[in-house]
């Protein structure tokens, strides 16, 4: 299929905005984390958020894509933890669409691959962002998302912390393991969904308890009725789509298993996609296609004049601030300098430190200490035999 002219000026706004955004908007601000932690996460969360507008704006005014929300809807601003299925690779940007209407978009961290880290541009701002990079090996990546944890929970930013228990997107070769598991494990084979990894799950829900940082958890199924673009590449073809559709469930922390009651969170999460895949059905098998749910019952904090505002700011201000770099760049040498400096820290400092929200926990421990000693064994729980098996087809399969 040919190369569409939509998909490459999609593709390319959003690099071109994360590549310059990292480095004049949040060049500037990195020397402030040396002074005042507090008031670096503060600033650059909003700077972050004005670039994670762009996508929603480049879907629904340039390309058209309709966003169907039903469902409980947020209490905006609360400490959330969201779980939602893995349809394809691009749900976390597709939620952007939901939590622009919703929530606030300043509040939001990914739990996602470590090797994102590393991409020019979205891997800069997502490192100053201080989304949890993992490496989908518990035994590295617990310490790591412990000391991540500690950290939001002392400096009380309120944060909304996706997380895709299944680990990774629905494809023909990712439901043969998860069928492979469930045969192991007398489980049974779904269709719609993943068998979700409960571990990770459990020990950020205990954690965020533990460290008063957690309000609800937010159970997200998404669903696309007309084409679903699986990759990066299909948008590259131009394959945008037409509909996107959010399932939202809130459920108070107070209705979730007691804290600590580790084996009880993890079957609670192992019910949630056993309904994810009934709802499932019952969508794609429906005419029209819909979720049986009513509208939002909690209204969006925002009207959808002021949504559609934000969407046309969002336009003019990244296509005037990309114009401008490249102009400046062009007539101005000591511009072409900062600029050389700029992207060769963010390639050193993560040779050297490890990534930029790395750096951010140095200079708060520098500053305060350790503050609420939520150690690393924190609300921990030991994978269960079901995990165990889970990660283990993961493994032979890789």
């Amino acid at each position: 299929m040919a190369v569409s002219v939509r998909g490459l000026y999609f593709l390319l706004t959003l690099f071109l905005g994360s590549f310059f955004g990292s480095v004049f908007m949040l060049g500037p601000v990195l020397p402030l984390m040396l002074l005042s932690p507090a008031w670096y996460r503060w600033l650059t969360d909003r700077i972050v958020a004005t670039w994670l507008t762009l996508p929603v704006a480049l879907l629904e005014v340039v390309f058209g894509v309709k966003v169907v929300i039903t469902g409980d809807g947020f209490v905006p601003g609360e400490r959330s933890v969201i779980v939602m299925n893995h349809r394809t690779r691009l749900d976390w940007m597709f939620l952007w669409c939901c939590l622009l209407r919703y929530s606030y978009l300043r509040l939001e961290k990914i739990c996602l691959k470590a090797a994102l880290k590393a991409v020019p541009g979205f891997g800069w701002a997502m490192q100053v962002a201080s989304f949890i990079f993992i490496q989908r090996r518990w035994e590295e990546d617990r310490s790591h998302m412990a000391n991540m944890l500690r950290y939001f929970c002392n400096i009380r930013e309120p944060l909304q912390l996706l997380l895709f228990p299944e680990g990774t997107d629905l494809t023909d070769n990712t439901r043969a393991r998860s069928d492979d598991f469930a045969e192991k494990n007398r489980l049974p084979k779904y269709e719609y969904v993943l068998h979700p990894r409960t571990t990770g799950f459990t020990f950020i829900v205990n954690t965020l308890r533990q460290g008063d940082n957690l309000d609800a958890v937010h159970d997200i199924t998404v669903a696309y009725p007309k084409n679903i673009p699986q990759t990066e590449r299909h948008l590259v073809l131009g394959l945008f789509p037409r509909e996107i559709h959010f399932d939202v469930r809130r459920y108070p922390i107070s209705s979730l298993p007691p804290a600590g009651d580790s084996e009880a969170l993890q079957a609670w999460c192992q019910e949630r996609w056993a309904e994810k895949e009934r709802r499932l059905r019952d969508f794609y098998a429906a005419e029209p296609r819909c979720f049986d749910t009513p509208e939002a019952r909690v209204p969006p904090c925002k009207t959808e004049l002021r949504v559609t505002l934000i969407k046309v700011a969002s336009l003019l201000y990244w296509t005037c601030f990309i114009a401008a770099s490249f102009v400046a760049l062009w007539l101005y040498t000591p511009v072409r300098v900062y600029f050389l400096v700029a992207v060769l820290f963010y390639f050193a400092q993560q040779k050297l430190a490890g990534g930029v929200e790395l750096m951010e926990m140095a200079c708060y421990r520098y500053w305060f200490g350790d503050g609420g000693h939520l150690g690393s064994g924190s609300g921990s729980s030991s994978p269960g035999v079901r995990e165990e098996a889970w990660n283990g087809v993961e493994k032979k399969k890789e």
